[in-house]
Order: structure tokens, then C-alpha cells, then sequence
């Protein structure tokens, strides 16, 4: 959401003098409301509080909550925020009045990228909104489909398998991050498209591409008057990723509708499931079934594709960099899987609900890296009063997860520390109830593909700590891995993760 350094930022100021000028001069000053706003910094002109917000957005917010408090008032440009940075704050926000903040605000590369806000994460709340994500819900994301999808996750994490398992014959160092993005591309892809490779173009790097523009700073999301001028080229960009975007789903759809009067090898994917609903006679008196197209189509792909890929591999990446800085962690869970499941064949799905230690390690992990460190921003869709503070219509929130997963108030002075055993006695429930922890969210703006990415990182988790046994590189040993991350709308870690993998199954087991 927010990369902007001090000095991009500063560098703004001299085209914005002349408007500063004006406002002082000419424009006539509002009548303020008699009302109390949540405590924060004071502002600067024009910029307000962006220069506090550092190149970790999520780390800054969270030391100016501790001297602000866990509802937080700040300005970025025009566009004033309340930054939420406590469970009992977030459930007031998010449960309490969560019927004020059920939407989304726009912005420019939204707005360009898609289809005019038309995904189901990023659209406004109302009509459209509820019928998308039913759709998606019911028919791209329950539990059902989830499974369905089952076969796929198996075959391509096969593939990894085998492939670490040549490499451990050598001693190789394996890029483990780049292998599990490699992996959950592929799962996502055939899910979502019916194949990970098209030799016409170049899916995945536009993918990565566009996931780059999306997380982009743009200072005329907060200076709107500023648009006019694409001070960073950002409006030229989104078009120009939009139209090859756009090009490569026409291509992909039409392809899809061509084979659908043809006997097909491949599985049916999302476009199928999309285009069989699209085709569909649709009760149009029913508020919950809007009628879709291929504009529609379009959007709800590009949302799943960029809300499923980063998350997923992130939150597995940051999961086995704990694991190898916890030996005894890593052990126990190899115990626990062996245990369950022996020696002698790789784990299966089903196996999943048994490995409750396996749970206990993606909780903690969860706790301390959430899926986005900044939950997607909302606003307010009415003036509210919150707690005693009134919240002005079209202000936006800010939800810090990171800052939320770490308070010590909540999770005891060892916040900072990766302990699983924490949640012996305690079972996280990712629906948004237990307020202490929303790696997704909360409310009906929660993120719908929850079970999904649960069931993919278990799985891969599962799978390579039961396969290998897992050393890190001589020169790098548990207590100096490089634990950096850099900012995201999820949170990568900042320098790769590599390991060396030794096969520790029987050498007769099957991988297909």
C-alpha cells in the first residue's frame, strides 16, 4: 500500500507551493465540528503525516500508536485516517460498527487495473459487492471446490518434491523462496486458468508486474489535485499494464469458450466455473445475482489471482525461516507427521486434520507475519462516533494486524518471540471472532479465501518438513538468518531463503 520515502516525498513540495498559497489566501476556512478525534501527530502542509509513515509502514504506525494510543488519527495528504493498533480497538471498528466501514475506498490504479473497481476485494459496498462475493464464495472458494481443487496442490508439490529430492543427492542450496513461489503460482494458475504456461506470452511476469503497480505509492491517491499531472508516471504505467492484462485474459477466455463444446483433458478451472455462470439464466428480481460478463469475469480473476499467490508464499516462506531458526520446532512437527502418517509415503490432505503441533506453528506464524501487515483499507460510509471519538464520513481505517499480533498486552512479553506452544490451549478462529489475531481480516470485509490458503500452506508445510531434513548454508547458522522484510501488501522477507534439503523418506516412495 505505502512504499514513500522522506525525500520522494519532500520532492513534492515545491510544485505543491503555489496550491498551499491559494488554500491559506483564498480559500475560505470550514466551520469545525465540535467534536473530539482520536489523539495523533501533528500535520505538515500538503503531505500531513506521510512522512512518518517510513519504508515499513506497519513498524512506524505501530511505535506511533504506543505514544497515541490504539486509535489513532492521522493525515496522508488530503485524506484523513484512523489507524487502528489493538484487538479490543479493532473489534469496536470491525464487529461493533462494521456495517460504517464495509467499503472500500478507490484509487487511481483500482480504478485503471480493475475494470473500474469491479474485483471483489477493492468495490465499493452495495449491491454488486454482495452478489460478487456470493459468487465467489459459493462457487470459486467453499470448501468443496476447495477439495476439488485437491488433485492439483498434490501433483504440483510432487513435482517440487522430486525435484529437492535431486538436488539433496548433491548437497545443493536451494532457493526456497523462489522454489515455494514457483510452486504456488503453478497450484493458483491451473486452478484459476487451466495451466500455469502459455508460450505466447509472459503471464507471470505480468502478474508480478502488476502485483508491483498495485503496491505502489501513488501521492495522487492523497493529493488528488496532483493526478492531473502523473508526477511519477503511475497513471501511464496502470494503462499500459491494464491493456496487456486485459489482452492476455481476452486470450485465455476465448480460448476456454472454444473448448467447451469439445471433450477436454484438462480439469475445470475458475474460468469454467465463471463462464458456466455467466451463461446461466440468472433471476434477475434477486438483489444477491447480478448478472456477470467477461468485464466482470476479468476482475474477479485478477483479484483471486493477486490476492492467492504472494500471501500464500509469503506466509509459508516466513513459516520455514522460523522453523530452521527453531531446530526443536522443526523437530517436533517431523515427529508428530511421522508419527501419523510413518515413513514410508508423503502426506495427503486428509491427513491435515490430524497434525494438531502443524497447527500450532501456522497460528504463531500467522501471529507474527498476518497475510497483509495493513489490512486493506476501508471507509467510512457515514459520520460515526466510536469510543467517544467522531469518525467523519469518507474517512478512511487502517487496520495494523502486524502491530495487533505482537501486542504485548495481549500475547505477554515474549509478543516478539516465535512459540507455538502459546495456542496449546487455544484455537484460532480465522472467521474474525478472536480479535487478537486477524491475519485476514474481520467483518464482512474478511478475506473469503481463508479455507483455501489454510489447506495450501498446511499442505506444503507439511510436506517438505515430512520429506527433508532442512540445514541452512555454512556460512549462516539459526540466530543471524536475515529475519528483514520489506513492505508489501504482504510482507515478504527482504533477502531469499536458502537451505539445504537430505531426503529423509524411504527411497521407494511414490511422488505421483
Amino acid at each position: 500500500m505505502f512504499s514513500a520515502t522522506t525525500i520522494t516525498i519532500f520532492g513534492f513540495l515545491p510544485i505543491t507551493l503555489a496550491y498551499l498559497l491559494c488554500t491559506l489566501f483564498f480559500h475560505k476556512k470550514e466551520k469545525t465540528i465540535n467534536n473530539k478525534k482520536p489523539p495523533g501527530p501533528p500535520t505538515l502542509p500538503i503531505i500531513g503525516n506521510l512522512h512518518k509513515l517510513g519504508n515499513l509502514p506497519h513498524r512506524s504506525l505501530q511505535l506511533l500508536s504506543k505514544k497515541y494510543g490504539p486509535i489513532m488519527s492521522l493525515q496522508f495528504g488530503q485524506i484523513p485516517f484512523i489507524v487502528i493498533s489493538s484487538s479490543k480497538a479493532a473489534e469496536l471498528f470491525l464487529k461493533t460498527h462494521d456495517i460504517y466501514f464495509a467499503s472500500r475506498p478507490k484509487s487511481q490504479g483500482s480504478e485503471i487495473m480493475s475494470y473500474g473497481s469491479k474485483g471483489m476485494a477493492i468495490s465499493e459496498y452495495g449491491p454488486y459487492w454482495r452478489s460478487v462475493r456470493k459468487l465467489c464464495t459459493l462457487n470459486l472458494l467453499s470448501a468443496l471446490k476447495v477439495e476439488m481443487f485437491g488433485p492439483i496442490r498434490k501433483e504440483e508439490l510432487g513435482v517440487l518434491v522430486k525435484s529437492l529430492e535431486k538436488a539433496s543427492l548433491v548437497g545443493e542450496v536451494v532457493n526456497v523462496s523462489e522454489a515455494v513461489e514457483n510452486l504456488i503460482e503453478d497450484i493458483m494458475y491451473k486452478m484459476i486458468l487451466g495451466r500455469s504456461k502459455y508460450e505466447q506470452f509472459d503471464l507471470k511476469g505480468l502478474i508480478q508486474e502488476a502485483m508491483v503497480l498495485f503496491g505502489s505509492f501513488n501521492v495522487a491517491d492523497y493529493v488528488p489535485w496532483l493526478s492531473a499531472f502523473d508526477i511519477q508516471g503511475l497513471t501511464r504505467a496502470c494503462k499500459k499494464m491494464s491493456k496487456s492484462l486485459d489482452e492476455v485474459l481476452e486470450v485465455i477466455i476465448t480460448e476456454h469458450e472454444e473448448s467447451t463444446n469439445v471433450e477436454k483433458t484438462r480439469h475445470e478451472d475458475f474460468i469454467d466455473i465463471l463462464l458456466s455462470i455467466m451463461h446461466h439464466n440468472i433471476d434477475k428480481e434477486n438483489e444477491q445475482s447480478h448478472a456477470i460478463d467477461r468485464t466482470n469475469i476479468k476482475a474477479i480473476l485478477l483479484d483471486v489471482i493477486l490476492g492467492a499467490i504472494d500471501t500464500s508464499a509469503n506466509v509459508i516462506g516466513w513459516t520455514f525461516s522460523e522453523l530452521l531458526r527453531h531446530p526443536k520446532v522443526m523437530k517436533n512437527l517431523q515427529n508428530e507427521i511421522e508419527k501419523e502418517v510413518g515413513n514410508k509415503r508423503m502426506v495427503e490432505e486428509k491427513d491435515l486434520k490430524k497434525f494438531k503441533y502443524l497447527d500450532m506453528v501456522i497460528d504463531e506464524s500467522l501471529r507474527l507475519y498476518p497475510v497483509g501487515p495493513l489490512l486493506l483499507p476501508r471507509e467510512c460510509r457515514e459520520s460515526v462516533t466510536i469510543d467517544g471519538y467522531f469518525i467523519k464520513e469518507k474517512t478512511r481505517l487502517i487496520v495494523n494486524a502486524w502491530a495487533i499480533g505482537r501486542d504485548p498486552n495481549v500475547w505477554s512479553e515474549n509478543a516478539e518471540e516465535f512459540y507455538p506452544e502459546r495456542f496449546v490451549d487455544k484455537t484460532m478462529n480465522y472467521q474474525g471472532q478472536d480479535f487478537e489475531c486477524i491475519p485476514f481480516g474481520s467483518g464482512r470485509r474478511r478475506c473469503p479465501g481463508i479455507h483455501l490458503g489454510l489447506v495450501t500452506v498446511r499442505f506444503v508445510i507439511a510436506q517438505l518438513v515430512h520429506c527433508f531434513n532442512w540445514e541452512l548454508p555454512s556460512n549462516i547458522t539459526p540466530s543471524n538468518l536475515n529475519m528483514e522484510e520489506k513492505f508489501g501488501l504482504s510482507i515478504p522477507r527482504a533477502q531469499h531463503l536458502h537451505a539445504i534439503p537430505s531426503y529423509r523418506l524411504a527411497c521407494d516412495v511414490n511422488h505421483e
